[in-house]
């Protein structure tokens, strides 16, 4: 096979691929199984997320990227591997590949970045950050003299962006996002319950009943976890309203990190968003009354993309259609893709 444009949403709790002309061919785990002993990789993605919490001692499930940085560079090289041959096949021509970043990445996990995609097999990586990436996919035109505000809520961080004639004019990464939502729920239910629940669980919660503001209508799930006092298994119902208690400081974080962005930036700009609305993306997004809970503390309406998990991604597909005006020796500044 001929060599592949793609772009990659290399996210702290899951991969996207796109591929030039075929869309997102690739949405998995940011999950790796290893042998401890002879460091094997024996699973990646959805197989080995199966695996997490579930392993005997020889065998860990890792995840590589934490707080949407490579954690485990290693690691984080076998996976890109393992994907891109899985949706490249075998290839004549090395693909080149973009890349979306946090924003505020540092220029030694700017290189991390690049030198894990080459040696995964890509031979030219750009980078783009991820709020820019989210406001393409999500369709502003970001070239347009004129202020967006993009919060792009992924698994390890949240990336807070004003953005004006293709370029970010102000921007913030918190590294407040769904993983800490899911410790917010792990503790929450330890300190009411006494009773330990694993990440999974609590990802399962937040997806079926977690909520930022109080629901019409009151919801329930069973979870089963380990009793710390006695060691035993023990099932315990939980409710919506519970949630929202767990939930809501990390939220207002993500407020406040909103708020702060906002005041640095020109008044003519904070005209514009007051107009066009601040765009959410990103799996967290999808939080029930995420959007109220902003638009309520920031008093600017806030509308969640028609694909907030998959804006990031289509974002850097679009960001292909220029790379032919990209070199490798050029930083990875946002004018590259104007």
């Amino acid at each position: 096979m001929f060599g592949y444009d793609i772009g990659i949403d290399l996210g702290t709790a899951t991969v996207l691929i796109y591929i030039k002309g075929k869309g997102i061919v690739l949405k998995e785990p940011s999950v790796v199984a290893i042998d401890r002993n002879t460091k094997k990789v024996l699973r990646v993605g959805f197989e080995a997320q199966e695996m997490l919490g579930r392993t005997p001692g020889n065998i860990v499930a890792i995840r590589p990227l934490r707080d949407g940085v490579i954690s485990d560079y290693e690691t984080t090289e076998k996976m890109l591997k393992y994907f891109l041959k899985k949706v490249c096949g075998r290839m004549i021509f090395k693909p080149r590949v973009v890349v979306s970043i946090p924003s505020s990445i540092t220029e030694v996990e700017d290189r991390a970045v690049r030198d894990a995609a080459r040696n995964a097999g890509a031979r030219f990586v750009e980078l783009i950050e991820e709020p820019m990436a989210a406001a393409i996919g999500a369709g502003i035109d970001v070239a347009k003299p004129c202020g967006n505000m993009v919060v792009d809520i992924g698994g390890g961080t949240s990336d807070i962006a004003v953005i004006s004639f293709g370029d970010v004019v102000e921007s913030e990464s918190v590294k407040i996002a769904g993983d800490k939502f899911d410790e917010a729920i792990i503790k929450y239910i330890r300190k009411k319950y006494n009773v330990l629940i694993g990440e999974r669980t609590a990802e399962n919660i937040k997806i079926k009943i977690g909520c930022m503001v109080k629901r019409e209508e009151t919801i329930s799930i069973e979870l089963k976890g380990r009793c710390l006092l006695t060691g035993l298994p023990k099932v315990v119902s939980i409710d919506s309203d519970e949630i929202l208690e767990a939930l809501i400081e990390p939220a207002l974080i993500i407020a406040e990190a909103i708020h702060g962005v906002l005041e640095r930036t020109p008044p003519e700009l904070v005209g514009d968003i007051s107009v066009n609305g601040i765009y959410m993306t990103g799996g967290g997004s999808l939080v029930y009354g995420f959007d109220k809970l902003i638009a309520s503390k920031i008093g600017i309406d806030v509308r969640v993309a028609d694909d907030p998990i998959g804006c990031v991604a289509i974002g850097t597909g679009a960001a292909l259609n220029y790379i032919n005006d990209l070199t490798p020796v050029k930083n990875s500044s946002n004018k590259a893709f104007q």
